[in-house]
């Protein structure tokens, strides 16, 4: 269906394909995975046609059609988000709008004179309109919006009104509902909540066309793709088999080409001493000479290029006392709604809870009540004795300086600290060389993530208050994040969609439900075995 032969392309002075090669076959599903940079949004513009390769050629089959999903949704008024998702249904929205301008004209007296025309016009319109599945449409672009998580309300307003990660969803809906040949997804899973996030994975696993697809959310990944594409240093790699299986073949194949690198490094040692050694000496001219040759004939096997993990490491926090926070006969709403009506919740020293709940259910107000960034109507919220809070929230992200560079920043947060000892905590959180040099206003919401991040992470608290820490990190970061806080000895309450994160780090989880509010013992995994569903939303 697409194939990519031979492509190089260079932006600015970075080359980011050099020959590369790959293909997308009908019905396949593949994860396209490589560091920040190499090249994987670009890639998708070049299938689509927006950006062109410097060479080699980007060939999709006649009458293949393409839905491409990118983080640019661009700017979208003025219509309900069921009208904005229909249209962007291929040729049935076309037939949509033009029906609607024929129902105007029929009723607009301007027109009389031509009625009879417009009447005839109309009734062939509408055959199109109901060949084409148009009266099926509306419903299924609802069953989309519904999967997204989108309230009936929500579905009628006006799009123009919605945050920027909901215009995505809406986008993202487009493009799901258009149901096209092949779908490239960049980044589909970012601003979804976790119910949002297992409908969108059931319905791609039922999706009979190609998929090509990023994602940093690891096991999103994992249970679609059947192929990983992998760029790396200017090369596409294709490896059979899920996220999981390219990860352990991945690491395979360093490991061997380590070996056969060691191999010959001490080949060439030796090689290179017998012609140290004899050089000088007639009698072993010939010989010196042969060796000589077959050394320049020998084909140099290049060490694995290892990709650069750094491992944040905590210092001790100071120890806390046993009940780190409680919250009694707690009351809480907005307006005429109630969110809390007599919380009783407690986080003691070491207990990691995850707070899970629908979209709307009270997850970040019961993080705001805890971190004093909110106040009860009625009831207690008492912090317990030597405790040192940390709390990670998005709207932190905007509290940035924007005109104090990432080490300004860290500078400023740790006047006493060596630079040293700074830089390395900004290159554990990815930001290495000119990096640190960024202003914090051209950051993106990724980097501001990981600043905001290592401010915290410094001088560690003892209590963690953690409001979707992983939405904006990449893969690597994720990764890194989850082995420093595995290691962490203090308290813990947050919230994630992302289940590796919640399997790896919870011993306790906390269901927010419009019923009330559950507590379990053991964390994400045993919670998943005991009710049968990955998220409160999703009761089986």
């Amino acid at each position: 269906m697409i194939r990519l032969e031979a492509i190089s392309k260079q932006n600015g002075h970075h080359l980011l394909f050099i020959e590369a090669s790959a293909a997308l076959w009908k019905g396949e599903k593949v994860g396209l995975v490589g560091p920040n940079g190499a090249g994987k949004t670009t890639l998708f513009r070049m299938i689509t046609g927006q950006e062109p390769p410097d060479e080699g050629q980007v060939s999709v089959d006649r009458g293949v059609t393409i839905g491409y999903f990118s983080q640019d949704v661009g700017e979208m008024s003025g219509r309900s988000a069921v009208a904005e998702v229909m249209d962007g249904a291929g040729p049935v929205s076309a037939v949509a709008a033009e029906l609607r301008e024929l129902e105007m004209a029929m009723a607009d007296p301007a027109h009389a004179d031509d009625l009879d025309a417009i009447v005839e016009r109309y009734g062939e319109t509408h055959g199109r309109f109901e060949d084409l599945g148009g009266y099926a449409l509306e419903a299924r672009a609802r069953e989309v919006l519904a999967g997204l998580s989108f309230s009936e309300e929500s579905m009628e307003g006006d799009v123009g009104a919605l945050s920027g990660g909901w215009k995505m969803r809406v986008a993202l809906a487009r493009i799901l509902l258009m149901r096209p040949d092949a779908m490239l997804l960049d980044e589909p899973s970012n601003h979804l909540d976790l119910e949002s996030l297992i409908w969108l994975e059931a319905f791609l696993k039922s999706y009979d066309g190609a998929l090509l697809m990023t994602s940093h959310d690891r096991e999103f990944m994992n249970r679609i793709v059947t192929k990983v594409v992998e760029i790396d240093g200017g090369a596409l790699t294709t490896f059979a088999g899920n996220y999981e299986f390219y990860e352990q073949q991945r690491a395979q194949n360093e490991k061997q080409q380590q070996a056969q690198f060691e191999r010959q490094q001490a080949m060439l040692a030796k090689e290179i001493k017998f012609i140290e050694r004899f050089k000088a000496r007639a009698s072993h001219a010939a010989q010196v000479q042969s060796r000589v040759k077959k050394l320049d004939k020998i084909e140099r096997v290049e060490p694995p290029r290892r990709r650069q993990t750094i491992l944040f490491e905590f210092r001790p926090a100071p120890r806390s006392g046993d009940d780190v926070a409680t919250l009694k006969r707690v009351d809480k709403g907005y307006g005429a709604r109630s969110i809390y009506a007599g919380l009783d919740f407690q986080v003691r020293r070491r207990e990691r809870w995850a707070v899970m709940g629908v979209n709307g259910a009270g997850k970040s107000t019961l993080l705001k009540l805890v971190a004093g960034a909110a106040q009860p109507d009625s009831g207690d919220v008492a912090i317990g004795a030597s405790v040192k809070m940390g709390y990670f929230a998005q709207h932190a992200m905007d509290l940035l300086d924007a005109d104090r560079s990432v080490f300004q920043s860290l500078e400023d947060a740790f006047p006493q600290a060596g630079q040293g000892s700074l830089r390395s905590l900004a290159g554990c959180f990815g930001f290495s060389g000119d990096d640190i040099e960024k202003k914090c206003r051209v950051l993106s919401g990724g980097e501001k993530a990981r600043l905001v991040m290592a401010i915290m992470l410094y001088d560690p608290p003892n209590f963690l208050v953690l409001d979707e820490p992983t939405n904006h990190l990449d893969l690597m970061t994720k990764e890194m994040l989850i082995a420093a806080l595995s290691q962490y000895d203090g308290a813990m309450l947050f919230v994630s969609h992302d289940r590796r994160f919640l399997a790896s780090l919870s011993n306790r989880v906390l269901e927010v439900t419009p019923e009330g509010v559950h507590q379990y013992g053991g964390g994400y995994t045993e919670y998943v075995a005991r009710t049968g569903h990955e998220a409160p939303g999703l009761h089986s």
